[in-house]
């Protein structure tokens, strides 16, 4: 278990290597030639590539056709003359073949203004115009007021309380 953390560890940017490897052996340096020797996975990884390099070395490109450059020049000369296709069309193949520069400004300002739209919107929902509640008078004014009344209130009843004393 150990020694398969420890391979694990070992081969990590071992890909590069391994490339530098395939490309260039004699420049190899030994600890990479030590891992690839005793790493399995690393070894499959070297075999692989260069098996694909032996396959891409036998690929040969098709001859192209002796006539293609003139046949392009001549599509070329009847797109030039062809008449323009509406603004559609136009706008259409400027998005889809064109080089992308020219949207960036209106990507740009598009962004601004959804920014600046959804953020004035945040604003009006949030209530920040308002200012924050300013509680009406202390606790301890409050305490004292809530005193006094129940004193008044108690002097209330007593006072009902002699009167229906003195009446009975």
């Amino acid at each position: 278990m150990v020694s398969m953390e420890r391979t694990k560890n070992n081969c990590a940017g071992m890909e590069a290597k391994l490339a530098n490897l395939l490309l260039d052996p004699a420049q190899a340096q030994p600890k990479v030639l030590a891992h690839v020797e005793g790493c399995e996975g690393c070894r499959r990884a070297l075999d692989e590539l260069r098996a694909t390099m032996a396959l891409l070395e036998s690929w040969e490109a098709p001859e192209p056709s002796p006539y293609f450059l003139s046949r392009l020049e001549a599509r070329m000369r009847e797109e030039r003359m062809a008449e323009p296709a509406g603004w559609f069309a136009m706008l259409r193949a400027r998005l889809v073949y064109g080089t992308g520069t020219h949207i960036r400004p209106l990507a740009a300002m598009a962004m601004t203004i959804m920014l600046l739209v959804g953020g004035g919107a945040y604003l009006g929902v949030t209530d920040w115009d308002k200012p924050p509640a300013v509680p009406e008078q202390a606790a301890v004014v409050h305490d004292l007021q809530t005193l006094d009344n129940n004193a008044q209130l108690l002097d209330q009843l007593e006072e009902i309380s002699s009167n229906n004393e003195s009446g009975d």
